[in-house]
């Protein structure tokens, strides 16, 4: 039925429209209805005729959950409604007739069973307007709360009155044999029916998935067969371990399907009467299958929310684990996009370079003082530009993870020399104070040269950007601990506001400061991270609003 409902229901209009033409998609349409109908027809005889001994309303009714799952399955349009309305209430008819109920007996079932039907139909429509998406945890709630709880109440109470009129049954027992067996086939069948897609289907096509579905259900149907039909061995302990493996390896239908399993076996045990040595304290068959249906749906039933969490959880890991290969998909991409912009950059900045340190140099011809200043100015951009073009190519090659680390013995001391002179002779850095505090001891570090510089350089120009207010730079040298060398940069500015440290690592975020008069373009902190790492070592730091930042570096420690 499943398959029959793929043509109708899971169609956009536009693709409808296409190559199928009306007349076969109306074909389509009756055969899914008439599917349907003979599925109600042969479960509602079947139904009927194992379970009457209990009274004229069956135990176990399935034939009202293939209807209306065949009717949520299918598309919505008054002309669908009216044509499966009308092909499920001559199949319910139909089937009261072939069991030799009397017309007026018929006629009575009839309308309580589209009444139920209906009402399902209703209640499911209103509720999930979208259709119901069983496979989430919250989708599959919502059926069970909407559909088999409070769909059967009218058509129970409907037929109860009529068979107590007639003189024919108890009104109560009637009423709750009616809730308790509809309930169980709303519950069950109509949940097997309305999680069958074409993805499981799919699935269940490949051999192994398919031999393994075999496998479980008929594992449930021995189990089954061996707790309710017979009593020498009591083996009903094993049923919850069994719909457990099936909502587990087989998810929903698979649930479902095991529990379906389970209500035949239980529903047969008692008309057979040999149900599980617990029914033998009860005397009467009316007794024993009330219990024996509330088992199902209290015992069984809620197992369904577990393989509807099962199948919930799998989409999610599915939706992350597509999300995280676009995601490396785009981030290999701007690698590649900020190497080759990079490439592209260089060469003709390194020409403006050249051309501007001639033009500063005379070798052009005569230079006034206001030429002079504009070509220094002119190489100082250029050299910006090329600044921020071997950082973006640093940036793709550390990402690409193609960036080539030599670890090897690194004294500390002298780099962090090394970089204070560097960045001392820097114009920026004009008024301002470079301090080296060393530890008390030599310290090393397993490193690469270039690239801990390279760090350490990056760290003490945000310094003195940031932090130039403080009037120091400091470098200082200590070991937290006998496997770990540190070298920090320390800066007395106004330090770092709360809400913006989360994003100091971000690349090319500069954390507002976009619009004040400091120079840069954001990746410095996001590569200095990076190369840390890509040398066994990582960065820290404190600030705290007002009192400076402390950045620092810690890296393997190396025999002195």
């Amino acid at each position: 039925m499943a398959e029959a409902y793929a043509a109708t229901t899971h169609q956009a209009p536009e693709a409808a429209a296409g190559p199928r033409s009306t007349s076969e998609l109306r074909s389509a349409r009756v055969t899914a209805c008439l599917v349907a109908a003979v599925l109600v027809l042969v479960l509602g005889v079947a139904a009927i005729l194992t379970t009457r001994m209990t009274g004229l309303v069956a135990a176990l009714w399935g034939a009202g959950g293939v209807a209306v799952a065949g009717w949520l399955r299918g598309p919505r349009s008054t002309e669908f409604d009216a044509a499966y309305a009308l092909f499920i209430t001559v199949a319910f008819a139909t089937a009261n007739v072939l069991v030799g109920n009397s017309l007026t007996q018929t006629a009575m079932f009839t309308v309580a069973n589209m009444l139920e039907v209906a009402t399902a139909v209703f209640l499911a429509r209103r509720v999930a307007p979208q259709g119901f998406d069983l496979s989430s945890l919250n989708g599959l709630a919502r059926y069970l709360l909407a559909v088999p709880l409070v769909s059967p109440l009218p058509g129970a109470l409907l037929a109860g009155a009529g068979l107590a009129a007639a003189g024919l049954g108890e009104f109560r027992h009637s009423v709750e044999t009616w809730w308790f067996g509809h309930a169980l086939g709303l519950a069950v069948v109509g949940t097997v029916g309305l999680s069958v897609t074409s993805e499981r289907l799919q699935e269940w096509r490949r051999p192994r998935r398919l031999l393994e579905a075999a496998a479980i259900l008929l594992g449930m149907a021995v189990v089954t067969a061996v707790a309710f039909l017979q009593s020498k061995f009591a083996i009903g302990f094993l049923i919850t371990p069994m719909l457990l493996l099936a909502a587990v390896r087989l998810r929903l239908f698979g649930a479902a399907s095991a529990i379906l399993i389970v209500a035949l076996g239980a529903i047969a045990g008692v008309m057979l009467e040999t149900g599980p040595v617990v029914l033998g304290a009860f005397s009467m068959v009316e007794t024993k299958l009330r219990v024996t249906q509330l088992y199902v749906l209290l015992g069984c039933v809620p197992i369904l929310l577990v393989a509807a969490l099962l199948d919930e959880r799998d989409r999610l890991a599915a939706a992350a684990q597509a999300g995280q290969l676009r995601a490396e998909a785009a981030s290999a991409a701007k690698s590649r996009l900020l190497a080759n912009v990079s490439h592209e950059i260089k060469s003709p900045v390194a020409g403006v370079i050249g051309i501007g340190e001639l033009w500063a140099s005379g070798q052009l011809g005569p230079v006034s003082p206001t030429q002079a200043e504009m070509s220094e100015m002119l190489v100082r951009t250029a050299r910006q530009v090329e600044a921020l073009a071997n950082d973006l190519l640093d940036v793709a090659r550390a990402e690409a993870g193609r960036v080539a680390v030599t670890l090897r013995s690194v004294d500390l001391d002298g780099l962090a020399e090394d970089v204070r002179r560097a960045v001392a002779v820097r114009p920026e850095s004009a008024g301002l104070r470079f301090v080296v505090e060393p530890a008390q001891d030599r310290l090393v570090a397993l490193a690469d040269s270039v690239r801990l510089s390279q760090v350490v350089t990056n760290l003490a120009t945000n310094a003195v950007k940031y932090g130039r207010s403080g009037g120091v730079v400091i470098f200082r040298l200590s070991r937290p601990d006998a496997e770990t060398a540190r070298i920090e940069v320390i800066d007395r500015g106004p330090g770092i506001s709360l809400e913006k440290q989360t994003e100091l690592f971000e690349p090319f975020n500069r954390l507002g400061m976009e619009k004040s008069e400091i120079e840069g373009h954001g990746i410095g902190l996001a590569l200095a991270r990076r190369l840390a790492e890509l040398q066994g070592g990582r960065i820290g730091f404190e600030s705290r609003p007002g009192d400076g930042a402390r950045f620092w570096v810690d890296l393997p420690a190396a025999q002195a």
